[in-house]
């Protein structure tokens, strides 16, 4: 069974990082590409960032770029999303996904497992 389990939200001031962190387990963590995304209320769920299976291909929402960025270490079965310069744009709940493939990608439809999700507050 497939499990996939966020922590690292929390309730920061605009300007302010966290760090989000995701651990798997339950298949071959580095076989797999892994992605973020997140869900505000009232709107869509949107793609935040992706990391190829090897973590060296990387790819980013245009919002996020050069404020967020997503690594991983496949010996700790573990996805990261460093977000840096947060605004209050950014609340949302943020889910960890884990892909059918190896190669990143902004697609909710190529990932097979989902985590439960990790609220992330930014107050101005």
């Amino acid at each position: 069974q497939v499990q996939l389990v966020e922590s690292g939200g929390g309730l920061v001031q605009a300007g302010g990082s966290l760090r989000l962190s995701c651990v798997a387990s339950g298949r071959t963590f580095s076989n797999y590409a892994m992605g973020w995304f997140r869900q505000a209320p009232g709107r869509e769920r949107e793609f935040v960032a992706a990391i190829s299976y090897s973590g060296r291909g990387t790819y980013y929402a245009d919002s996020v770029k050069g404020r967020f960025t997503i690594s991983r270490d496949n010996a700790k079965n573990t996805v990261y999303l460093q977000m840096n310069s947060l605004r209050p744009e950014d609340t949302a709940v943020y889910y960890c996904a884990s892909a059918a493939k190896g190669f990143a990608t902004a697609q909710d439809t190529e990932y097979a497992y989902w985590g439960q999700g990790t609220q992330v507050t930014v107050s101005s």
